[in-house]
């Protein structure tokens, strides 16, 4: 499956942007931030903007690629130099900014809850008690079902 974003650039938005508003994140937030992405996306769009798969990983989903490109950063703000997001198109551009625009306002703390109570990180995780590691896959199919009940 072709990527229509890369996480890289899905990423690299999300930093700039959050940048542009004065405004930091940390590497739970932004991980958060690439999960709602693509879970919307997939509601809406019927796609997924990339093909690598979230884990249902204690603190919510995480997106491995990304987690490492920022893990040196810890809970502290990411800070690193990016290179300027290539957005393909405009729609792409308005999905990733409306996101910021309902997301971004949220704590991580609190996206972490959210992801919590939702089905797709619950189901992933199964029987695994909240507090003990996993990768398991939260899967496409989940979060697109999951989040077109809520259109």
């Amino acid at each position: 499956m072709k990527n229509i974003i890369s996480p890289e650039n899905t990423a690299n938005f999300f930093l700039s942007e959050c940048r542009e508003r004065g405004e930091v994140l940390t590497n739970l937030k932004l991980q958060k931030l690439l999960y709602y992405a693509q879970a919307w996306y997939l509601a809406l769009k019927d796609k997924p903007l990339f093909s690598e798969d979230f884990e249902a990983w204690v603190h919510g989903p995480v997106l491995p690629s990304q987690y490492q490109r920022f893990k040196k950063s810890e809970w502290r703000p990411i800070l690193d130099e990016i290179s300027s997001p290539n957005i393909p198109n405009d729609e792409i551009i308005s999905h990733l900014t409306e996101v910021v625009n309902v997301f971004g306002i949220e704590t991580a703390s609190n996206l972490e809850s959210m992801t919590h109570n939702e089905f797709p990180w619950k189901d992933a995780r199964q029987d695994i008690p909240i507090d003990k590691p996993s990768n398991a896959i939260i899967t496409k199919d989940s979060m697109k079902s999951f989040y077109k009940t809520l259109i």
